[in-house]
């Protein structure tokens, strides 16, 4: 499995950790930036992991800011990729199951470190379910499509 990461300054702690932990697991993850705490803007690191995860370069992606919130909002702007927001594992594991999300998003100063990384577990761990659910994935893809110029 390869993983494609990145994150803003607001969640350079997290991405670190997320990142050592994949690691120790031996999947294989390429980070996509920022590398500092100085200030940067999150759209930057969501359009380079989104077209890498479209790409098919990587299996996954995992986006961290502050709340997670504009890093998901930027990334779902590229068609093809289903960007998820994730607090709990819950909802971790249905978003692969049910809507096939490419992209797991997440906010340091949301989750801590050791809840993020059981939300990195579940959404890793989980199988699109195909059936029902793929004719709405369908819908979302004949959006995009509706909607991209």
């Amino acid at each position: 499995m390869k993983i494609a990461i990145g994150s803003d300054h607001g969640g350079l702690r997290l991405k670190k950790d997320v990142i050592k932990h994949l690691e120790k697991k031996g999947i294989e993850v390429k980070d996509f930036g920022t590398y500092t705490e100085e200030s940067c803007d999150y759209p930057d690191y969501a359009n380079a992991v989104g077209k890498a995860v479209v790409a098919k370069e990587f299996d996954f992606g995992i986006l961290i800011c502050g709340t997670g919130i504009g890093i998901s909002i930027a990334a779902n702007k590229i068609s093809g990729v289903r960007a998820a927001l994730c607090s709990d594992t819950f909802s971790a594991h249905a978003t692969r199951e049910h809507n096939n999300a490419n992209i797991l998003a997440m906010g340091e100063r949301v989750v801590g470190p050791g809840l993020a990384l059981d939300i990195v577990d579940a959404f890793l761990g989980a199988e699109f379910e195909g059936g029902r659910h793929q004719n709405r994935v369908n819908k979302i893809t004949d959006i995009e499509k509706e909607y991209s110029r």
